[in-house]
């Protein structure tokens, strides 16, 4: 009698994906050999991963009475289902602070949260694609990061996305970008992020 054949879970829905994302083969076939090389971290279980990226974009300052005006809520709704493919929550002020004019239960903000494939493939984009068309770009801070790990960056206007046009835009927004890290610290989420590309600034070379 042939032996049945034992598949994990994540193997089963690897093979059912119709494509791997780029980015997260690139993780599991090479980052994580460089790991356990650089940090000594053999278990797969115990290694820096990226768990969810987070965009946010604060729409809080423009509010107009009570209300944010509706072609600024139309732009940052528009800007993130595009460049995500999700539909953003919006976020309400869960408590007034004057000198920042948040008024309690009113809007602040919208929000997108992206896990597996769809996080990876959007790193992907973001890094090839959005990244290069920063104006006068010279790389991303490389000191963002909190203690556990996670990355913060953020863009001046959603136009840097090639899938924005910005002559059928009427208002211009940044937005910020959140990277959460799972078993991790500053030093291992920068080194596999850099590892995956992230074109952090690169140190001032000394003439």
């Amino acid at each position: 009698m042939a032996k049945k054949e034992q598949y994990s879970e994540q193997t089963i829905q690897d093979a059912l994906a119709p494509s791997a994302p780029r980015l997260r083969t690139m993780y599991r076939e090479q980052v994580r050999a460089k790991i356990t090389e650089e940090f000594g971290i053999a278990n797969i279980n115990a290694m820096p991963k990226l768990e969810k990226i987070t965009l946010n974009v604060n729409v809080g300052r423009h509010l107009d009475g009570t209300k944010v005006p509706s072609n600024v809520r139309e732009a940052v709704i528009h800007t993130l289902t595009t460049i995500t493919g999700q539909k953003p929550v919006k976020i309400a002020a869960k408590k007034s602070v004057s000198n920042f004019k948040v008024r309690e239960g009113y809007e602040t903000a919208y929000k997108v949260t992206l896990r597996r494939e769809t996080m990876w493939n959007f790193m992907d984009r973001l890094i090839n694609l959005a990244t290069p068309r920063i104006k006068d770009f010279r790389g991303l801070n490389d000191k963002a990061f909190d203690r556990a790990g996670s990355y913060s960056m953020g863009l001046n206007e959603q136009g840097v996305f090639p899938e924005i046009n910005m002559a059928e835009q009427g208002f211009t927004h940044g937005m910020n970008i959140n990277f959460s890290f799972k078993n991790s610290n500053p030093e291992m989420s920068k080194f596999v992020l850099a590892e995956l590309g992230m074109p952090f600034k690169k140190p001032a070379t000394k003439k």
